[in-house]
């Protein structure tokens, strides 16, 4: 049984991490689609910014410079480099009216969050009859800002990558000949755009879908704990009861035994004939009866709850309560080697209990502590008056509690036991029912306790 659960156990956390690993793999998807959705969306709004004949004229501009610098460079005039420099020197100085025209058409749009936009330089290639001439070539995410603010491409989108071929005229002067020529130039550029707090946007955008997705993972993980909790519970639930069902009918079978072997004896007869055999025969079943009637009335009384026990309340003075008891428990266990040490407080308290009941429930506790003791056990008895409450604590010198076994003591049926062995006979319902009369009595208990170190029950009651 205990491995099956296990295996169901592993089993579902298994299901668990894989519907959490699909779960996260469709919000990633649905990330991905809402980015290049929103990407897609403001790159739609602003296409026809570049359209704007004012920023035309300026980039017009550029292209006759470079068409300049690119004839003095088949002039062997200048350098590539210096063709690069110049075309760059240009873009700077066109750059401000470039960019004021920009961002006003990007205000007229009003998109509700701030887009910066850079034009690069990725390529010029030159195409004459005897060979390609390569002017500038750039990595595939770097390049050459001509227009636009110069920013890490990092979070950056292209937006639009254009490829043009332009064929260019430049004079050329041989000696005393001049003449014109014509060259083909390929020119590569890039739009990039960065959109600050672009993540933030598009997270604000699946909040709905998020916390949608939150909420479900929390609520098949809650669902999960409370299957698997209520799982261990019953069995345990099952074992204690199982526990319970085999020490009742222990329990019952010696009574039973005895009465078969006396009822028996009666119908002897020299049984009969002779008196003093025929009462002690008697007697027997009588204390068996008295056994059964006992110990089905433990059974009844000690499974009553909190709610369900009726209380007659009596007013005790507590000195004269707890010398009582403890003479009265002293004289039912007599245990030669049982000593109690009386620490009950000298001022005179006055409690309102029901002495029956209370009795009972102190007596549960001080037979654990015979039970479990040592061969010389030893029963402090102290109590302590606080504010409004009585306290009452209850100490001895034996085998101690596990921490994993003080959470379950004051349990209905629930016994501990060493192993899968119980050494000390009982039903499981002594502290359960000690625990329901303090309950009653509008009080608390606990218990404090190390292995071979003793434990020690504190009550707590309210005494107007």
């Amino acid at each position: 049984m205990k491995n099956k659960i296990t295996i169901l156990i592993i089993a579902s956390i298994a299901t668990l991490i894989a519907l959490s690993g699909i779960q996260a793999y469709l919000i990633e998807n649905a990330y991905q689609l809402k980015k290049k959705s929103f990407i897609q969306e403001t790159d739609n709004a602003i296409s026809d910014i570049d359209n704007h004949p004012e920023l035309d004229s300026l980039v017009d501009i550029l292209g006759d410079d470079l068409r300049t610098n690119l004839g003095d460079y088949e002039n062997k005039r200048i350098t590539k480099a210096e063709v690069i420099g110049r075309l760059k020197m240009k873009g700077d100085s066109i750059n401000a009216a470039y960019m004021e025209r920009y961002n006003k058409e990007l205000r007229a749009i009003d998109l509700g969050y701030k887009i910066r936009y850079k034009r690069q330089l990725t390529s010029i290639i030159v195409f004459n009859r005897k060979e390609n001439d390569t002017i500038f070539s750039s990595s595939k995410r770097k390049g050459l800002v001509i227009l636009g603010e110069d920013f890490q491409n990092e979070d950056s989108h292209v937006i639009k990558s254009a490829r043009t071929f332009t064929e260019f005229d430049f004079i050329i002067q041989e000696n005393d000949s001049v003449f014109t020529n014509t060259f083909d130039v390929e020119l590569k550029t890039k739009d990039v755009i960065l959109i600050t707090d672009w993540k933030s946007i598009v997270f604000r955008r699946m909040a709905s879908l998020m916390i949608f997705s939150v909420l479900l993972f929390l609520f098949v993980v809650g669902l999960f704990y409370y299957s698997i909790k209520t799982l261990i519970n019953q069995k345990k639930i099952t074992e204690i009861k199982t526990d319970f069902i085999n020490n009742i009918t222990h329990e019952l079978k010696t009574p039973l035994a005895t009465l078969s072997v006396a009822s028996k004896s009666l119908k002897n007869a020299e049984i009969r004939n002779s008196a003093e055999a025929f009462d002690n025969t008697l007697n027997i079943v009588d204390r068996q009866n008295t056994r059964l009637q006992k110990l089905i009335d433990q059974v009844l009384t000690n499974s009553l709850s909190a709610k369900e026990i009726v209380l007659s309340k009596d007013v005790v003075t507590d000195n004269e309560y707890f010398n009582d008891l403890i003479s009265d428990f002293k004289l039912s266990t007599q245990q030669p080697a049982l000593s109690i040490i009386n620490k009950v407080c000298s001022q005179e308290v006055l409690l309102r209990i029901d002495t029956f009941h209370f009795t009972t429930a102190l007596f549960n506790i001080l037979e654990n502590a015979v039970k479990y003791g040592t061969d010389e056990t030893e029963i402090t008895i102290e109590t302590s008056l606080k504010s409004n409450e009585y306290c009452i604590k209850i100490s001895d010198n034996g085998e101690g509690i596990s921490i994993k076994d003080q959470s379950q003591i004051f349990d209905k049926f629930y016994r501990v036991s060493h192993g899968n062995v119980h050494n000390v006979k009982g039903l499981g319902l002594g502290l359960y029912y000690t625990s329901q009369i303090v309950n009653a009595h509008q009080g608390k208990i606990t218990v404090q306790s190390e292995l071979q170190q003793g434990t020690t029950f504190t009550i707590t009651i309210p005494i107007n």
